[in-house]
């Protein structure tokens, strides 16, 4: 069986990016609708019953006529589970916000090749925005404001 390696390559699935931001965008806009205008981080707290399984933070870095950058972290996670800090950009002009940012590696392509050095995966900028819209999606179906007691 011969393999034909230019039909088997991974090709960006332009639209399904573009949806995925464009929905991100909609998302960060209900859970910070004045981050252009009042950038206080905000915090969501996702709880089951009793015990709190983490607080999504989502922090206004910078803020510039038409786009907004944004962290979005995890708090209070639990001890076994790696933290995930995010960077996003929110194109307020497009509508859409994209990770430029996780963890170390910043500024993502549209495919590599693979294997790589960094060994990213050859739809690492899609995986990263379809997570982040999983994020995002969770913590508005079961989150809540979170307030330290005092």
């Amino acid at each position: 069986m011969v393999v034909n390696k230019l039909r088997d390559r991974y090709r960006v699935d332009l639209a399904g990016l573009q949806a995925a931001c464009e929905a991100n965008y909609a998302r960060l806009m209900r859970l910070v609708p004045d981050m252009r205008n009042d950038p206080e981080a905000r915090r969501i707290a996702v709880t089951q019953g009793e015990q709190m399984l983490g607080v999504l933070a989502l922090e206004v870095l910078q803020t510039c006529p038409y786009t907004t950058t944004l962290q979005v972290r995890q708090e209070h996670s639990l001890p076994w589970l790696p933290v995930p800090q995010l960077e996003v950009q929110v194109y307020h002009d497009a509508r859409m916000a994209e990770v430029i940012s996780a963890e170390h590696a910043r500024r993502f392509r549209g495919i590599y090749s693979y294997p790589n050095a960094a060994m990213h995966q050859p739809d690492e900028k899609a995986q990263l925005n379809l997570f982040l819209g999983e994020w995002l999606s969770h913590c508005l179906a079961l989150g809540h404001e979170y307030e330290v007691v005092r």
